[in-house]
């Protein structure tokens, strides 16, 4: 099954990114695509806030990073046009607001990697770090980035390598100067 299709009969709404600050949702660098931290924010405003291990259970910022990952997800099909093109997860680095003395990183992150291999499969297994943080930006309490080894160019139409839907095409730059 497609990994498009399996993010549908998950029941799966991927939102659009719209970054809090002056940088792009990811970038396309060959066959590599760099997606840029998220957390758990819609509309610019966290869904959840806290330290885990104080604020949130194990099992509360588990739900909190799976949710992280619908939003990368979301990034990820913006900037592609479609999940197909995803050959693999590559590199995840899992982020954790975490109390003093806390350190189960790695369970919480687990909910964005279990979500991952459902939606991929052996595709969505991937290297990882998971650390602990004092702090995250607007208090949220988890912060994931991740690497994908993608097809380089769109199978059969679907979506355009750099420009994902809703973007303005690129113009090209020659000395300096924008051709419009």
């Amino acid at each position: 099954m497609s990994a498009d299709a399996k993010v549908k009969e998950l029941g799966i709404t991927l939102p659009e990114p719209k970054p809090v600050g002056n940088y792009v949702p990811g970038v396309l660098v060959g066959n590599l695509l760099y997606l840029s931290g998220q957390g758990p924010v819609r509309a610019g405003v966290p869904t959840v806030r806290g330290k885990v291990g104080r604020d949130l259970s194990v099992e509360e910022a588990y739900r909190v990073a799976r949710e992280v990952g619908i939003n990368l997800l979301g990034s990820a099909r913006y900037v592609l046009g479609s999940l197909d093109r995803v050959r693999r997860i590559v590199k995840v680095l899992g982020m954790v607001n975490s109390a003093d003395g806390f350190g189960d990183q790695p369970k919480v992150i687990n909910g964005f990697s279990d979500l991952m291999v459902e939606v991929f499969g052996d595709k969505g297994r991937h290297a990882r770090s998971a650390v602990g943080m004092a702090e995250l930006p607007m208090g949220i309490p988890v912060e994931i980035e991740m690497i994908l080894e993608v097809d380089a160019k769109p199978r059969s139409g679907r979506g355009k390598a750099g420009k994902g839907r809703g973007s303005t095409p690129r113009r090209k730059v020659s000395a300096g100067r924008s051709r419009r």
